[in-house]
């Protein structure tokens, strides 16, 4: 499976913006699909994960009740809509992949050692 993100950009801070994440290949519905972001000199941090095979949501701390994740099944497409935005939610955001049977037995479903395939990145800044 590979991951292509696009949709960063610069706004302004209480602004909006969405990314997208196509998952191509010919399973790509039976994957986990989660967003990771990493700012300037820290550490990745998780943002939010789901499986297109149903089961929960899991939002980070910092940006629940300001991100949604939703999915595509049409376009094969992952959505990260960003509202009520800071600076400090400056940062690359990634999109990353793994099976969602692998997913759902996971310990921890949050962390960036769980997932197998990664996207290149889209740059988020949030600045007046």
């Amino acid at each position: 499976v590979q991951l292509q993100a696009s949709g960063g950009g610069l706004v302004q801070p209480g602004g909006s913006l969405r990314l997208s994440c196509v998952v191509s290949g010919r399973t790509a519905r039976t994957y986990a699909v989660g967003w990771f972001r990493q700012a300037p000199g820290k550490e990745r941090e998780f943002v939010v994960a789901f499986s297109w095979s149903g089961g929960d949501t899991y939002y980070g701390n910092s940006v629940k009740g300001r991100f949604t994740i939703s999915g595509d099944n049409v376009k094969n497409t992952v959505y990260l809509e960003m509202n009520n935005l800071k600076p400090e939610d400056t940062a690359v955001y990634y999109c990353a992949a793994v099976p969602s049977v692998s997913w759902w037995w996971a310990q921890d479903k949050t962390h960036a050692a769980g997932f197998d395939y990664w996207g290149q990145g889209t740059l988020v800044t949030v600045s007046s």
